[in-house]
C-alpha cells in the first residue's frame, strides 16, 4: 500500500528468495519431507476449538463447511490428515507452508476489501482503491519480474511450499485478473455512483455539454499541447521507448492521400493532474468549493481531453481508433556489490538501467481492436497471459487526487497525536530537557498515536542544536523530501559536531532519494557510509553523545519504523528512548560495525541479523515449548509485517504441538497454517488493515511468568534474518513489557475486527460480534487513549 504506498511497499518482500532454505527445518525436528501427488488433494479438516479463548468452528472453515481450493490453476494444500499422527515424536509433514507470493495476493484481497467495505468514509474507499492498484504495480515491478526472469533463465526452484515456478505464476496471473476485474466492477458499480452522489463527478467527454468542450478546448491548447510529443511508428521511426506505469493512447491513423494507416503513440504527461476539474477550468473555483455547491464538481481524465484532441497533433490524417495502453516493467535492481567500487556509482547506473527493464505486465482499455492489441504484443514483446483487459479510466491511482481534496466529511475525522508519557512536560521547555526526561527512565513511543515530531524528530533536532552533544549517529532507510532529520544532521556536522550517517541507498523505489541525501550529507561534512556488503542496513538506529558535568552520556534511539516524519502519521511503529548503558554500548558496538571492521561483536540487549535474530527467537521459542511440558506458563505472541521463514515456522509448530498458546498478528504475508490438528491447533493467526499501516514488530515470550518482549525492525522473512542489518530490543521496564504484551493479546483477540487465517489458507473477515454488534476498532481506541491524553493535560 503501495499497502512502503501507506507505503503498501513494505509488504514487498526481496525478490532474491522464493525458494526453501537450509533452515527449512527447526533445530528439533526431522527433515523436510516432499508431498506426494496424492497429498495434493484438500479435503475437510474435523473441526477443533482453539483452547483458551471462544471460537467458532466456522471462523477456520469455509462458508459451505469444506476446504475449498484457493486456485482453480494451482494444486491445493495438501490434507495434513494423510500425512499420519502429528506429535512431537513425529516429523513435520510436507506442505505445511503456504506459497509466500500467493499469500502476497490474499493480503492485496484484503486491501480491496477494505475499499469494498461501505461503513468507511467514501474517500478513504476510494485510498484504498489506489493502494490495491499501487501494490499490485510494485508486486508486479519486483516480485513477478523477479520470478519470470528466473524462470528464462533456468534458475527458478521450487518453493518451500511445494509448487513450482510455473505454477506460482499461474496462480498469480489467475488471482491478479480476478481481484483486477473485482475492483472494477467495484469502482464502476459502488464507487463512482457514490462518490457523484457526493458531488464528485467522474465523466468522459462523450458526456460534455458544447461549453464544458468549448472551456477544455482552450485547457488543451494553453495546457496540454504544449508539452505533448506525438510519436509516430514507420520505417523511419521505431517503435518508440515506453517508460514503466506510463500511461499512453495508441493511435491509428490513415493518411487520405495515401490511404495507408500508421501507427502512433502519445504519452499522457505526467506533470499535469491526471483528472481535471471542469468548474475548476471554467469558473476558476476551487474542486472544494465547486463540490460544496448544488451542482458539484466534474472531473475529466486527461488522456478523454488528448483523445478528443488528436487532431491537433496529427493535422491533415485521419484518427480511425485511439486506446488507453499502460506497461509494467521489471524495475528490480541488480548491483554485484563485491565488484562495485563504489556502491553510490554503482547504483546511479543501474538505476538508469532500470528504466528499461523487460515488460512483464500489460493493461489495456476495455474496447481495444485486436489489431492494436495484437500490435502492441509484438511490439512489447509480451505473452497474452500478462495483458489485464480494463475497463477506463486505467491506473487508479488517479483516485489519490479525490482524496487529496480537503473535504473532511468524507475522510476519517482528524486526529492530533499526543505527546508521549514522560516527553509532555518537556514539550515547550528549553531543548535540553528532553536529555533529563530521557535520563529520568526509558520512554516508551507508540506511534501515530504519539507524536513523532515531539519525541523522535525533537530528539534529533534538539541534539543537532544543543552544543553540548558532541556527537550523533544515525541510520536512514527511508525518509521525507524535506527531511528535518537530514536537515539536522547537516547543520549539527556544520556547527563541528561528529555526525554518521548509515544511508541505505538500496532502499527499494528510495534509491534516487537516498542518493541524493547522501550527496548532500557528504558535501556538509557527514561521514556516511552505506552499511556492509551484501547486506541492507534496515535497523532503526539513533544515538547522541553528550558531555554532561559527570563524563560522556549516551542517549539512544530503537525503533521499528522509519525517520520519516510523514509515513509516521499513518504508520503504527514503536521506538524507544533510553540512555541505558547497556544499550548505549549496544548501538555503538553496532554503528562501529557497520562503518569499521568489527566481525565479532556481541550485544547486551540486542538480537542483530544476520547472526543472531533467528536463532535467538527460536531459543525462545523452544524454551516456551519446554516450559509449557514442564507446567510453567507459557505463551508466545508475535506481531510482524509478514511471515515467511521456515526454520521459525517449524519451530512454532513443535510448540504448538507442546500445547503453547501462540497469537499471531501478521499485516501481510503469512505461509503459516494454523488450526491444524495435530499441527497448530494452538497457533491463531489474524491480520488487522485499518486506518493506520501496521508497521510495528513485537515478539513476546511468557518465560515461565517472567514476560520478555522483544521490539525492533525485522520480520519473519527470509530477507530480514539473512540479508539484512536489523536489530531488537530488549524490554527491560516491567510496566513496558506489560504493555506490549498486553497489546499483542489485544490485537490477537476476537473482540478485535480482523481478519482470521482458517485451516484452509483462506481469510475470513470478522467484523462483529455474534449478535451482530460492531467490534471496537483497535486503533480507534488508541487514538481516544491519545485524546484523552491531550485534554487530561
Amino acid at each position: 500500500m503501495s499497502n512502503e504506498s501507506p507505503s503498501p511497499t513494505e509488504s514487498t518482500a526481496d525478490h532474491h528468495h522464493d525458494v526453501a532454505t537450509p533452515h527449512a527445518t527447526s533445530a528439533s525436528g526431522p527433515d523436510f519431507e516432499p508431498a506426494t501427488a496424492e497429498e495434493l488433494v484438500t479435503s475437510k479438516i474435523s473441526p477443533e476449538e482453539f483452547p483458551g479463548e471462544e471460537y467458532e468452528d466456522a471462523d477456520y472453515e469455509d462458508d459451505d463447511g469444506e476446504d475449498a481450493p484457493l486456485f482453480k490453476t494451482v494444486p491445493n494444500l495438501p490434507d495434513l490428515r494423510k500425512a499420519g499422527p502429528l506429535g512431537l515424536d513425529h516429523p513435520l509433514p510436507a506442505g505445511r507452508y503456504g506459497d509466500r507470493e500467493l499469500s502476497w495476493m490474499q493480503f492485496n484481497e484484503r486491501v480491496l476489501e477494505q475499499a469494498e467495505d461501505p461503513k468507511l468514509p467514501l474517500l478513504e474507499r476510494a485510498w484504498f482503491t489506489t493502494i490495491f492498484t499501487s501494490n499490485l504495480d510494485e508486486f508486479y515491478m519486483v516480485r513477478v519480474a523477479g520470478l519470470k526472469r528466473r524462470i528464462a533463465a533456468g534458475i527458478a526452484r521450487t518453493s518451500a511450499s511445494g509448487l513450482t515456478p510455473r505454477q506460482v505464476l499461474d496462480g498469480i496471473s489467475e488471482r491478479a485478473q480476478d481481484l483486477c476485474a473485482r475492483q472494477a466492477q467495484f469502482v464502476q458499480d459502488e464507487l463512482l455512483p457514490a462518490l457523484a452522489d457526493e458531488g464528485l463527478r467522474l465523466r468522459h467527454w462523450s458526456n460534455l455539454s458544447d461549453a464544458e468542450r468549448d472551456k477544455l478546448h482552450g485547457f488543451f491548447r494553453k495546457q496540454i499541447f504544449p508539452i505533448l510529443t506525438p510519436l509516430a511508428v514507420d520505417p523511419s521511426h521505431p517503435f518508440p521507448y515506453i517508460s514503466g506505469l506510463s500511461l499512453n493512447l495508441a493511435v491509428v491513423l490513415r493518411n487520405p492521400l495515401t490511404g495507408k494507416q500508421h501507427f502512433a503513440r502519445v504519452k499522457v504527461p505526467e506533470s499535469l493532474p491526471r483528472l481535471v476539474c471542469i468548474e475548476h477550468v471554467t469558473r476558476a473555483i476551487s474542486p472544494e468549493d465547486a463540490i460544496d455547491s448544488r451542482q458539484g464538481a466534474s472531473f475529466v481524465p486527461i488522456e478523454d481531453i488528448i483523445g478528443a484532441h488528436l487532431d491537433h497533433l496529427f493535422p491533415g490524417m485521419e484518427i480511425l481508433e485511439h486506446h488507453t495502453f499502460r506497461l509494467t516493467r521489471n524495475e528490480d535492481l541488480e548491483v554485484e556489490e563485491d565488484d562495485a567500487e563504489n556502491l553510490l556509482t554503482a547504483m546511479e547506473k543501474e538505476l538508469l538501467r532500470r528504466r528499461f527493464g523487460p515488460a512483464v505486465r500489460l493493461e489495456v482499455a476495455e474496447g481495444i481492436t485486436p489489431v492494436v492489441r495484437a500490435f502492441l504484443l509484438a511490439k512489447l514483446e509480451i505473452g497474452a497471459d500478462d495483458v489485464f483487459t480494463l475497463p477506463e479510466p486505467l491506473d487508479l491511482t488517479c483516485l489519490n487526487e479525490l482524496h487529496d481534496l480537503d473535504i473532511r466529511r468524507l475522510k476519517y475525522p482528524g486526529f492530533v497525536p499526543a505527546t508521549a508519557h514522560g516527553l509532555a512536560e518537556v514539550e515547550s521547555a528549553t531543548p535540553t530537557d528532553i536529555f533529563a526526561a530521557i535520563r529520568a527512565g526509558d520512554i516508551l513511543l507508540h506511534h501515530p498515536y504519539d507524536s513523532f515530531s515531539t519525541s523522535v524528530q525533537h530528539f534529533v533536532t534538539t541534539a543537532a542544536k544543543d552544543p553540548r552533544v558532541r556527537s550523533i549517529k544515525q541510520t536512514l532507510y527511508r525518509t521525507s523530501s524535506d527531511s528535518p532529520i537530514v536537515s539536522a544532521l547537516i547543520e549539527a556536522a556544520q556547527s563541528g559536531k561528529q555526525v554518521l550517517a548509515i544511508v541505505e541507498i538500496k532502499a527499494r523505489f528510495d534509491e534516487d532519494a537516498n542518493i541524493e541525501w547522501a550527496r548532500q550529507l557528504e558535501r556538509a561534512g557527514v561521514h556516511v557510509v552505506y552499511g556492509m556488503v551484501g547486506l541492507k542496513t534496515h535497523c532503526k538506529l539513533s544515538m547522541a553523545v553528550r558531555e554532561e558535568a559527570d563524563g560522556m552520556h549516551r542517549y539512544c534511539h530503537v525503533g521499528t519504523g522509519n525517520y520519516h516524519p510523514k509515513t509516521a502519521r499513518g504508520y503504527e511503529d514503536l521506538g524507544l528512548l533510553t540512555c541505558d548503558p547497556d544499550v548505549a554500548q549496544d548501538l555503538t558496538r553496532l554503528f562501529n560495525q557497520l562503518s569499521g571492521y568489527a566481525p565479532r561483536t556481541s550485544f547486551h540487549r540486542l538480537l542483530v541479523a544476520p547472526r543472531t535474530i533467528r536463532p535467538g527467537l527460536i531459543e525462545r521459542i523452544e524454551r516456551e515449548a519446554a516450559n509449557k511440558q514442564a507446567g510453567k506458563e507459557a505463551y508466545i505472541g508475535i506481531k510482524v509485517n509478514s511471515l515467511v521463514d521456515e526454520a521459525v515456522t517449524d519451530a512454532l509448530y513443535r510448540a504448538s504441538q507442546a500445547g503453547v498458546s501462540i497469537d499471531i498478528v501478521c499485516r501481510g504475508i503469512c505461509t503459516i497454517r494454523a488450526g491444524v490438528k495435530g499441527l497448530s491447533e494452538n497457533i491463531r493467526v489474524r491480520s488487522i488493515l485499518g486506518r493506520f499501516l501496521e508497521h510495528s514488530r513485537i515478539y513476546a515470550f511468557a518465560n515461565g511468568g517472567d514476560h520478555e518482549v522483544w521490539i525492533g525492525s525485522a520480520d519473519l522473512m527470509h530477507r530480514n534474518l539473512d540479508r539484512r542489518v536489523e536489530a531488537l530490543i530488549n524490554i527491560k521496564d516491567p510496566a513496558m513489557i506489560a504493555e506490549l504484551y498486553d497489546l499483542v493479546r489485544r490485537e490477537a483477540s476476537p473482540s478485535v475486527p480482523s481478519w482470521h487465517l482458517r485451516r484452509s489458507g483462506t481469510w475470513k473477515r470478522h467484523q462483529a460480534t455474534k449478535g451482530g454488534e460492531p467490534l471496537d476498532d483497535i486503533q480507534d481506541v488508541l487514538m481516544a487513549q491519545a485524546n484523552a491524553r491531550m485534554t487530561g493535560r
